[in-house]
């Protein structure tokens, strides 16, 4: 029997009814259901902290932030520039860095200055309002001392020193 069944040419093409040959199937309100369940909205406005009392160095600051909400974020955008109120441009630019983390250092300032930091919050759909703007402040040169004018005596020192910052220093600590 198996001979005879292998002997014989068998017709494996299967037929398909005509409704289901040229059917078309509109996907497209499934698709925009899919598209609205993806899609996140853009982030609340992000919170940003005080200046915390070791984040300033005289050239550096360390500027935090946070969010209120479980947002989905991409990347945030720190802009700041420095506090002035003489109205120079060059001394008003704005920069802007593209962070991923919710902290940043930034270098290259000013001793003894104020600067101005606001941040935004970026994902897939859109940028969020900035921050409150809140105001750093790096720390003073270290003075220098007069030496050529320093005195002394059994119980007493006259020693001398000129700040090297622009803008006025609050307090000095002198250290034996």
């Amino acid at each position: 029997r198996l001979e005879e069944f292998l002997k014989k040419e068998v017709d494996l093409e299967l037929s398909t009814p005509p409704e289901f040959e040229e059917r078309v199937i509109d996907f497209s309100e499934v698709e925009e259901l899919m598209n609205s369940i993806n899609t996140i909205p853009a982030p609340c406005a992000p919170v940003i902290n005080p200046q915390a009392p070791s984040a300033a160095t005289g050239t550096s600051l360390r500027v935090c932030w946070g969010l209120f909400s479980d947002d989905t974020v991409e990347w945030y955008q720190l802009c700041y520039k420095p506090v002035s109120n003489e109205r120079r441009s060059d001394e008003q630019a704005e920069h802007t860095l593209k962070v991923k983390e919710t902290y940043c250092t930034i270098t290259n300032l000013l001793p003894n200055t104020q600067y101005e930091f606001w941040v935004s919050a970026l994902n897939a759909s859109g940028i969020s309002p900035p921050s409150e703007r809140a105001v750093y402040v790096t720390a003073p040169s270290p003075p220098i001392i007069k030496s050529k004018k320093i005195r002394s005596c059994e119980n007493a020192a006259l020693v001398c020193w000129e700040s090297r910052d622009i803008n006025p220093v609050d307090s000095y600590m002198v250290e034996l």
